[in-house]
């Protein structure tokens, strides 16, 4: 699922420096209108824009519904499906077609351009799950556009289920392509459980409770929330009192500034203008295959038009 806001924000998002754990609250999101499905956003928010190269955290159900966001843009960004529970078909502009499921990473690659849609079954089924964004650097943003499916294999860590679909974590590595160091991984934490798990020191990190009363890093932190813990942190303690789910997210600081607007990720307020223009010149109002774009074949609709922009600028700073 992405972002098919109809008003979205245009966010200026940092590396920010911090102490400790802040936990971040969710604000609910509508996406598409109010018959569509709500999701709640913890990243990015005023206190915290960016977890290393993560920078767009939504979450959503257990929910009975149908998910059919049409063929819609993407720049600069690499866009992670993580799901509890569901079945989602992704098609995009590069040629790929394949099913999202639980349990299986799908991490689609945007670079200089991708578009793409995401349709569960015509019959509205339970959707639950996890949809990240990931800041590609400067370096590497302008990357050919991919796709890539990978099905991590369930670690018993402390007692702890343990899957790692980015990076590595617990003498697990991940093959999935990414372009900073990053971590990826669910925990799966059993009633009374409590583990310790090495990370890396150079990182910020972020867990996302989905479900449990859980402590992190002896904070107490409550489900949908997300707390952040800042770099210098060796080792990470979780101890669950109910049977918890969590995503553990993490990274090395980006160290730049980046500007988002509805599914752009550019540097500059003129650059994602220009991106706008070119999806609506060459998708919206000519169907132009070859241009930056591409097009979404045998999706069965109308691709997604962009939203007006809005009226300030805003400059990305250092």
């Amino acid at each position: 699922m992405s972002n098919p806001e109809t008003n979205p924000s245009e966010v200026l998002c940092e590396t920010q420096h911090g102490v400790g754990v802040q936990l971040l609250t969710p604000r609910e999101v509508p996406l598409g209108g109010p018959r569509a499905m709500n999701v709640r956003r913890t990243l990015p928010q005023r206190s915290r824009s960016l977890i290393g190269g993560w920078c767009f955290v939504d979450h959503y159900g257990p929910e009975t519904t149908r998910m059919h966001v049409p063929p819609h843009p993407h720049t600069g960004l690499q866009t992670v499906s993580w799901l509890f529970a569901g079945d989602i078909e992704h098609r995009d502009s590069v040629g790929n077609h394949a099913a999202v499921r639980p349990g299986e990473l799908n991490l689609m690659t945007a670079g200089r351009g991708i578009s793409h849609s995401e349709v569960s079954p015509a019959e509205p089924t339970l959707l639950h799950g996890a949809q990240l964004w990931i800041a590609l650097p400067n370096t590497h943003r302008d990357t050919a556009p991919s796709f890539e499916n990978y099905v991590p294999t369930p670690l018993d860590y402390q007692g702890a289920t343990v899957s790692v679909f980015i990076g590595e974590l617990a003498g697990v590595t991940s093959p999935a392509r990414v372009f900073s160091p990053l971590l990826g991984a669910q925990l799966d934490l059993p009633a009374g459980t409590s583990i310790t798990l090495a990370v890396n020191a150079g990182f910020e990190h972020g867990v996302l409770v989905d479900a449990g009363d859980v402590t992190i890093a002896d904070v107490a932190t409550p489900a949908d929330h997300l707390a952040y813990l800042s770099p210098g942190l060796a080792e990470l303690t979780i101890t669950a009192a109910t049977d918890a789910r969590l995503l553990l997210l993490g990274g090395e600081p980006l160290g730049e500034a980046i500007v988002m607007w509805w599914n752009f990720i550019g540097r500059g307020h003129d650059e994602i203008v220009r991106f706008r223009e070119q999806w609506q010149a060459d998708v919206i109002e000519r169907g132009n295959p070859s241009g930056r774009f591409g097009t979404v074949v045998n999706f069965d609709g109308q691709p997604l038009p962009a939203p007006e922009l809005p009226t300030i600028r805003l400059k990305p700073r250092d």
